[in-house]
C-alpha cells in the first residue's frame, strides 16, 4: 500500500495536513494554515520536493532526538518529521517521505466532527 495525504482541521479553525506511508504511520506533518487552499499548496510543494535530497535539513532537538524538516525551493519549511531516536531511524524516515511524497492520493478530513 502507498503513501497518503490527510487534510485536517485544526480545533482553531486553521488546516493541516499530514504525510502517511502505507502503513498508516505519520511521517511527515505540515505547519497549520488559514485556508484549505493553502495546505493543498503545501502539498504540492512536499509532492514537487520530496525527491531531492537536499531540500532536508537533518536535526537534532535539544533532548538529544533526531528529526528532520523538508524545506521548499524559497528555504521555507514544508514539513516536519516525528522525533526519532537515532539518526539512521530519522533517515529512514526521509527515505519513506522520498517513497511515498510524489503520492496524489489526498484523504479530505475536515468534513469529518
Amino acid at each position: 500500500m502507498s503513501g497518503y495525504y490527510e487534510i485536517s482541521k485544526a480545533k482553531d479553525g486553521q488546516f493541516h495536513f499530514v504525510l502517511k506511508a502505507g502503513n498508516g504511520e505519520v511521517i511527515l506533518t505540515s505547519e497549520l494554515y488559514k485556508a484549505k487552499a493553502s495546505a493543498h499548496t503545501g502539498i504540492n510543494s512536499v509532492q514537487k520536493n520530496a525527491a531531492d535530497d537536499t531540500k532536508y535539513d537533518r536535526l537534532e532537538a535539544k533532548n538529544g532526538k533526531a528529526y528532520f524538516n523538508l524545506k521548499a525551493v524559497n528555504h521555507q519549511i514544508i514539513g516536519t518529521s516525528q522525533m526519532y531516536a537515532s539518526e539512521a531511524s530519522r533517515d529512514h524516515g526521509i527515505d519513506s517521505v522520498k517513497k511515498n511524497g510524489a503520492t496524489d492520493n489526498i484523504k479530505d478530513l475536515t468534513h469529518v466532527e
